[in-house]
């Protein structure tokens, strides 16, 4: 532990007080910190009474409760419980997370966090509770891994899952730096999304990152302009290419309008597209009239210029990529929680 090590230690054994004061029968009868025993230290070792017993605790901290943490923290309570097999050992974070969880219960370990979530089995004593929150929402590790930047390299891994890549081809490929891509590794590696392979970096859990990316993602990020227009929707989508087309402007269908493409059974009474640039030059020229409410046309302003990664032609229209058009929907309401599903099933999963 290198960051606030005392603080967090603090923490801990607060809340491994709380946690174990649910016992009538138990008694803690001391705490200590950094024992060591050959080549192995632990962070705090908890002795405790029950009945007539006493049980040793040993327990990791990490800074971090994500997959690889939690492994690395069952190893070295491995060895550690090799030199005396009746200590119970426990990892410990302030927040750790569910696919954590299910690591310690397969090494047969306990976990603890800052959060109220535990799992400590030992002897007459089961004690269980989970579901509380990760109570620190600002994360800077989320905030860091759904940043526009890092964002650019997420699409590219997903665009293409079964794709290994090196760390400078992706960051060519992402229009990032090399120091992006490095950051970006690390936080999926903490999490056992990503693996490293003769032939390169290889998305690991496709799933589990696109649906944590789907609870850091908002469409309204972007800058939206609503407009309508008295042609039909099909009419506008294809004006609006054109228009595109001619000007030069990067632009993409999405929404709605991206997910018929995919999933013909989608239906839907507003075309949405991301234009790049000269949004008001294109609504006029396409006779749109920008208005607050009955909107049938939408255009997002990308909050960054990721967000075209990946784009198809359909039909010689341009619509943003199914991992795009799968975010976005998820934000609108009337049918698009429904229609981004359509997606995922239909699309998404099938290049897994």
């Amino acid at each position: 532990m290198k960051v606030n090590e005392i603080n967090i230690l603090d923490k801990v054994e607060d809340s491994l007080r709380a946690c174990l004061q649910r016992i009538p029968f138990l008694e803690i009868e001391s705490l200590k910190r950094e024992l060591k025993v050959g080549d192995a230290c632990i962070d705090i070792v908890a002795t405790v009474r029950v009945a007539k017993q006493r049980q040793r605790l040993a327990l990791e901290v990490k800074n971090n409760g994500q997959p690889r943490l939690a492994r690395t923290a069952a190893n070295q309570l491995a060895r550690f419980l090799e030199r005396d097999p009746a200590v119970y050992g426990v990892f410990a974070a302030p927040y750790i997370s569910p696919q954590a969880a299910e690591i310690c219960i397969k090494e047969k370990i306990g976990y603890l966090d800052l959060a109220g979530n535990c799992r400590l089995t030992f002897g007459q004593v089961y004690i269980e509770q989970g579901g509380k929150p990760n109570p620190f929402a600002e994360k800077r590790d989320l905030r860091s891994l759904y940043s526009p930047k890092a964002a650019r390299v997420l699409r590219v891994l997903l665009t293409d899952p079964k794709k290994p890549w090196r760390v400078q081809a992706l960051a060519e490929e992402a229009n990032v730096s090399l120091g992006q891509v490095s950051n970006v590794k690390s936080l999926m590696e903490d999490r056992e999304w990503l693996k490293s392979s003769d032939a390169g970096l290889l998305l690991k859990d496709p799933e589990s990152l696109l649906s944590e990316w789907s609870g850091n993602s908002n469409y309204r990020k972007n800058i939206l302009r609503n407009y309508y227009t008295l042609s039909s929707i099909a009419e506008i989508e294809a004006d609006l290419a054109n228009a595109c087309d001619g000007e030069g402007i990067a632009y993409a269908l999405t929404g709605f309008s991206g997910a018929a493409r995919y999933a013909p059974s989608v239906r839907y009474q507003r075309a949405m597209a991301y234009v790049s640039r000269d949004v008001e030059s294109i609504a006029k020229s396409l006779s749109l009239k920008e208005v607050t409410s009955g909107a049938n046309v939408t255009f997002f302003i990308p909050y960054d210029e990721g967000v075209l990664y990946g784009t198809r032609q359909i039909d010689g229209i341009c619509i943003a990529s199914p991992v795009q058009v799968y975010l976005d929907l998820l934000g609108v309401k009337g049918r698009g929680a429904e229609a981004a599903k359509s997606i995922l099933e239909e699309v998404i999963k099938r290049s897994w």
